[in-house]
């Protein structure tokens, strides 16, 4: 799953796909500049491969900054996954690939319906910038 938050009103934006790579994530940023059309997106990437291609598309909308090496948690998308992992997947054994995207999915449908709890996690004192 790919995701991004806007953390000052709890949007979440997603797509699971199959592969982790240039093409998957330049649909994913195609997606995100849709779900955020009215915004201009300062996206936090780590060093991951397909973050930095020199093939990936990146929509006009979009600005992708790199993270400070090994400091995941400054990246407010760390936290969600942190929420999916504790609530959806503690003392759980998946039997197939199926289960394991159906407890993704519930996980991201919850924290969709609660905004005011997502932003709660996801906006640090550092991210409220005003231009």
């Amino acid at each position: 799953m790919y995701a991004a938050v806007c953390p000052k009103n709890g949007q979440l934006s997603a797509l699971i796909l199959p592969d982790a790579n240039t093409e998957m994530m330049s649909l994913f940023l195609e997606k995100v500049a849709l779900d955020f059309k009215d915004y201009f997106v300062v996206m936090q990437v780590d060093g991951a491969a397909w973050h930095r291609s020199k093939d990936l598309i990146i929509p006009s909308n979009i600005r992708l900054i790199k993270q400070p090496a090994y400091s995941p948690e400054l990246n407010p998308v760390e936290h969600i996954w942190d929420d999916i992992r504790e609530k959806e997947f503690a003392n759980r054994v998946h039997d197939s690939i199926d289960s394991v995207m159906d407890s993704l999915c519930l996980g991201f449908h919850r924290l969709k319906k609660w905004p005011k709890y997502l932003s709660g996690m996801t906006y640090f004192p550092h991210l409220n910038i005003t231009l």
